[in-house]
């Protein structure tokens, strides 16, 4: 699935997009989706309650 992703990429964008390239940044983006999940619970229960 990575392989065909990447390569659909590398189509669109008509550069060479290697899979290890795409992993690295997909587990970023993952990580970083994660902790804005995270943050966005604790800190808007947080501000829900000082609001009311």
């Amino acid at each position: 699935m990575m392989a065909a992703l990447a390569k659909a990429i590398s189509r669109a964008t008509r550069t060479n997009v290697d899979v290890e390239t795409l992993k690295v940044l997909v587990i970023f983006s993952g990580a970083g989706l994660l902790l804005s999940l995270v943050a966005a619970m604790i800190y808007g229960q947080a501000l829900g309650a000082a609001l009311f």
